[in-house]
């Protein structure tokens, strides 16, 4: 979901050792500019895929691995990301993880093949993953409990929403009035302003007790999901029974069994495995996969759509998206208090169910649609629904672990929403693939995005099933119903 805001961990957080010397205002400037950059790139080159495409040569299924190499490696390198900062300390983390996702935003915007551009949004994904749990683990040392942690936090997430809300208008002007390496480019002085500002006023600190870092963990994760992902594709071009579809495939879900085996015999494990017994983390989880995968790719086709169908230009595409990005934060903003009157579960459902109902309007996308007609409505329905189904989720994933476990549970929310959305990508762009490959000009193009929606649609209803079947009702939550 390239525009849904990030769900912010648990403030139960061990303190720091040492507290910063520069105001608070400065550091929560600065550590929310590095999450506006992670979450803004999520979303950012969405209306910027044709001119992308364009310029590079790009195919049809090859624009999603310029979505795609940058989800997988950050949902990846996450829970990584967040243990090296307890470790090897806040402040070089976040540097690290800022220099990196800078410098490979400079190399995305020269790339002059389709394979750099891909490596370089790789690169891109592993700074973001370095770099954003930092910024929250920062913040929750830097505040002391309390109601000036809860504003931190609550300002945290805020930025995130907004970063990725207006992805689709900064991708939009940029791409209109100077090109689309320009929505790459943008990150590389902004990057290097909060770099040297991180480096003079923020003071490191780290966790006390040292613990291993799981980088087997992390690779063979990564590893495995772009396989996955890569033998989905192959899937279109090449059939289901083809060996360039059924060999990345099968490593996949060999590299994949390979990480739960190292998780299991870990012994500072990146996922612990003894967390999933836990029926509120394990429900929660399924949940959150199946409906990152139906919403992740919205943004995708709806820029597509747009763009290549109905003719729209970049500025246009990105303007068209305002009411959507609007729909996503007030339901992101207004899901803690609905879930104190409806209760977390029934939240998740009724919000998974408006985001359902906008997919099956919006898979009737055709040729001569309209923006009234065809897109504000269902998208305004996909937005509000996705903004309200994330949080209480979480809420529920979270209700059943222990103090010490929170922050851990709401990263592996996180990496699962990521995970499910890459995923979802991968199946949505085959199918629409498909049906376009089947046609010819822009109703074949319609037809096809219009099919990602439906199939979208059926996958989030899976979603609901399994919330009605298996998620539990928060403790706090009981009451309600």
């Amino acid at each position: 979901m390239g525009g849904m805001p990030p769900i912010a961990a648990s403030a139960t957080l061990p303190e720091t050792t040492r507290r910063t010397a520069a105001p608070a205002w400065l550091v929560m400037l600065l550590v929310c500019a590095g999450q506006f950059l992670v979450v803004l790139d999520v979303s950012v080159v969405n209306v910027a895929l044709p001119a992308m495409r364009t310029g590079l040569g790009l195919s049809e299924l090859g624009l999603q691995w310029i979505v795609n190499a940058y989800v997988i490696t950050f949902a990846g390198f996450m829970l990584l990301g967040g243990r090296a900062a307890d470790i090897f300390g806040r402040k070089r983390i976040f540097v690290l993880g800022l220099a990196l996702f800078t410098v490979a935003s400079l190399g995305g915007a020269l790339a002059q093949q389709p394979w750099q551009l891909i490596a370089a949004r790789t690169v891109q994904g592993v700074g973001a993953a370095v770099l954003s749990p930092a910024t929250l683990t920062i913040l929750t040392t830097s505040f002391p409990t309390g109601p000036a942690r809860t504003h931190a936090i609550a300002t945290w997430t805020a930025v995130g929403a907004g970063g990725g809300a207006v992805g689709g208008l900064v991708s939009g002007v940029l791409t209109e009035y100077l090109s689309w390496r320009w929505v790459l480019l943008i990150n590389v002085p902004v990057g290097a302003l909060v770099l040297a500002g991180a480096a003079l006023w923020l003071t490191e600190s780290r966790q006390g007790a040292a613990r291993r870092l799981d980088v087997p963990g992390a690779v063979l994760v990564t590893g495995g999901l772009a396989l996955v992902a890569y033998g989905i594709v192959q899937t279109e071009t090449d059939g289901w029974r083809s060996a360039s579809a059924l060999l990345p495939l099968a490593a996949g879900l060999v590299v994949i069994a390979a990480f739960l085996a190292v998780e299991a015999r870990a012994k500072a494990p990146l996922m612990p495995l003894g967390l999933f017994r836990l029926r509120s983390v394990h429900s929660a989880n399924g949940a959150m996969v199946l409906a990152g995968a139906a919403m992740f790719s919205m943004w995708y086709f709806l820029s597509l759509y747009v763009q290549n169908v109905l003719g729209y230009r970049p500025l246009e595409a990105g303007l068209s998206f305002i009411p959507h990005s609007l729909s996503i934060v007030l339901g992101s903003k207004i899901a803690p208090r609905l879930m104190n009157r409806l209760g977390a579960k029934t939240l998740a459902i009724a919000g998974a169910v408006i985001s359902a109902s906008g997919m099956a309007w919006q898979g009737t996308m055709d040729v001569d649609g309209t923006y009234l007609g065809t897109i504000l409505g269902p998208g305004i329905l996909m937005a509000l629904g996705a903004g309200l189904t994330a949080t209480p989720i979480a809420a529920i994933a979270t209700s059943g672990a222990a103090p010490a476990d929170q922050g851990l549970v709401s990263g592996l929310i996180n990496t699962s929403r990521q995970m499910g959305g890459a995923l979802g990508l991968s199946v949505l762009s085959t199918v629409a693939a498909s049906r376009i490959e089947a046609g010819h000009g822009p109703k074949a193009l319609a037809d096809g995005y219009g099919l990602a929606f439906q199939v979208g649609s059926m996958i989030l209803l899976g979603s609901i099933l399994l919330m009605i079947i298996a998620l539990p009702r928060r403790r706090a939550d009981a009451a309600p119903g």
